[in-house]
């Protein structure tokens, strides 16, 4: 009997050892994230497919594998058994988006108004010849390429960023004409800098990478516009991965010292760098300070500012060189050319929700104090704040006068690298400032108020800059029209109702954004203040048409000394002219 019951027990051990010994499935919100990144790749691909079509065939025919290599990992994300399966998957969608990036950029690589002025900076370092505080008019004005009007009555046609993407463009040039050579150096940017991120994360977290990179098509998207901005992203990446660890021990070792090259290069490219730069400065201060004390802490930051500085200066050396009054005010552009209101912020209010203020500088203000406002509660409470360090620079331009969601949109994959590889946990033990009023018994209070008070002054420069109110009053007393829906001329009597002098600016809009300035037929150039004065405008292309009943038509008055703006509706005024005729 023993015998024969020996059989029974010991296949039945053996069976009980191989399920043990069976790989572990990957966690089901893996497979989520996988399914997810290739659900990402259908957006905005069927509109470039459908281009290609009708004159890239050899381009369509690859989108529409791509379509089946996106069905296929949909598949296999929902019923692999391994986790290093479904690793090979996220590879599979990875490869597959990489593939059709380069598909839409085969399609559309002509790029709008930046990709022509780093192309053109390009051209003009090729040939030796200054790239700063140069206007090139020429560029502008056909088409897609949008011109940038400023509060001074003129455009912007000068190179405004940091010298590094036209150093990268250069070498580029034989692809074409147009902005394609500045196109394929940011798309190929995003590509390297998404491929690195999706290599640095934790495995189960690759898709996400893909997923925020290369799907949704909104940072493509910027890539084949040439924004010399996602070439910071792609240099901030590597920098923003783990940034808490950098210097651990007091030393830097090859990853610090990378993660500092990439910082002075990415500063090199962009300025929306700038302002990220601070936060991982003071982050890691803090981390080291818990950890190391107050002088080796300051000596990790000196060493890492130090590299990232003498980079920085590398890549611009030959500019400043040459011209360095033009090289220092073309890198400052954007903070100080007095480009017009334009975005998604605060500044909606006076452009759409009323007829304008008189202390639009205010936005200005309110977007600089945030900025500092935000720092300095990140210090404060570092150790709660601290993985949020690649968002909050980006809140300060919410209340700035050019607030587009792109200031947003093209460092979320930053927000990624932040949330995975720098968690809470990493800031336990960092150092906080506690000066005596914030660490008494009222302590939770004292702490709510001191923050509440860095960031009061950004909330009364909000507040002065959208309460205020327009300067000039404006009325349509005339109208010309060649036919019933087209204005040739417009006749605005304009009162200045302020205590300044003002040199008006005139255009009319018929949605977001700005339209090009009319022409001035007649009328003084300077309004004196409580004065009133007749102009006549001309559109700038001739003719202007009357949108349909609907669409509200807004004519505007910029000034720039002060920077105001004055609204008035001119929609019912024009369609009566119009029938009257």
């Amino acid at each position: 009997m023993h015998l024969a019951e020996t059989p029974l027990v010991t296949p039945g051990r053996r069976t009980r050892s191989a399920v043990s010994a069976l790989p572990e499935p990957p966690a089901q919100w893996h497979r989520v994230l996988t399914l997810l990144s290739a659900v990402s790749l259908f957006i905005g691909t069927r509109s470039v497919w459908s281009t290609a079509a009708s004159h890239k065939v050899v381009v369509a025919a690859v989108i529409s594998v791509c379509y089946a290599s996106i069905l296929v990992c949909g598949v296999l994300a929902l019923v692999v058994r391994r986790a290093r399966s479904l690793a090979r998957v996220d590879l599979g969608v990875l490869v597959t988006a990489v593939v059709l990036v380069l598909c839409a950029w085969a399609v559309y690589h002509q790029g709008g108004d930046e990709a022509v002025l780093t192309t053109q900076a390009a051209r003009e370092i090729a040939a030796g010849r200054p790239v700063y505080g140069r206007p090139w008019p020429w560029l502008f004005g056909h088409g897609t390429v949008a011109l940038t009007p400023t509060v001074y009555g003129g455009y912007d046609f000068t190179y405004g960023y940091p010298p590094l993407a036209p150093l990268l463009t250069a070498p580029l040039l034989w692809l074409g004409h147009g902005g394609a050579p500045a196109t394929a150096t940011a798309t190929g940017a995003l590509l390297v800098g998404a491929v690195a991120l999706w290599r640095m994360l934790p495995a189960p977290w690759r898709p996400a990478a893909t997923m925020v990179c290369l799907g949704f098509s909104f940072l493509p998207m910027y890539g084949r516009q040439g924004y010399p901005a996602i070439l910071a992203l792609a240099l901030l990446l590597p920098a923003v991965v783990r940034w808490p660890r950098t210097g651990r021990g007091g030393v830097l070792g090859r990853a610090g010292v990378a993660r500092a090259v990439c910082l002075g290069a990415a500063c090199a490219a962009q300025q929306l760098s700038w302002f990220v730069v601070p936060f991982l400065l003071a982050g890691i201060y803090a981390v080291r300070r818990g950890e190391l004390g107050p002088r080796a802490a300051a000596g990790v930051v000196l060493r890492i500012a130090g590299v990232a500085v003498t980079v920085w200066l590398l890549i611009n050396a030959y500019f400043l060189a040459q011209q360095p009054a033009a090289w220092l005010k073309g890198i400052a552009l954007p903070l100080t050319q007095g480009a017009v209101l334009h975005g998604q912020g605060l500044i909606g209010v006076s452009l759409y929700l009323t007829d304008g203020s008189d202390r639009l500088d205010w936005y200005g203000h309110a977007s600089l104090l945030l900025a500092v406002g935000l720092l300095a509660v990140f210090v404060l409470f570092v150790r709660r704040l601290g993985p949020a360090a690649t968002v909050l620079p980006w809140c300060a331009f919410f209340l700035a006068t050019r607030s587009q969601d792109g200031y947003y949109l093209m460092m979320t994959p930053l927000w990624l690298a932040s949330a995975v590889t720098a968690p809470l946990p990493e800031f336990a033990g960092a150092w906080q400032p506690r000066p005596r009023v914030l660490a008494g018994p009222r302590r939770h209070r004292a702490r709510v108020a001191a923050a509440v008070l860095v960031l009061l002054p950004a909330l009364a420069s909000a507040t002065a800059a959208a309460t205020g109110t327009p300067p000039l009053r404006m009325r349509v007393t005339a109208a010309r029209h060649d036919r019933a829906t087209a204005v040739t001329l417009m006749t605005v009597r304009v009162t200045n109702t302020g205590d300044s002098a003002l040199s008006p600016h005139f255009t009319l809009t018929t949605g977001q954004g700005m339209d090009p300035y009319w022409i001035v037929a007649a009328g003084p150039r300077t309004l004196p203040a409580h004065g009133t004065a007749r102009y006549e405008l001309r559109p700038p292309k001739g003719t202007f048409r009357l949108p349909r009943p609907s669409v509200r038509i807004r004519l505007r008055a910029f000034t720039a000394d002060p920077q105001t703006l004055s609204s008035a509706d001119v929609g019912s005024a024009l369609r009566t002219s119009a029938e009257r005729r």
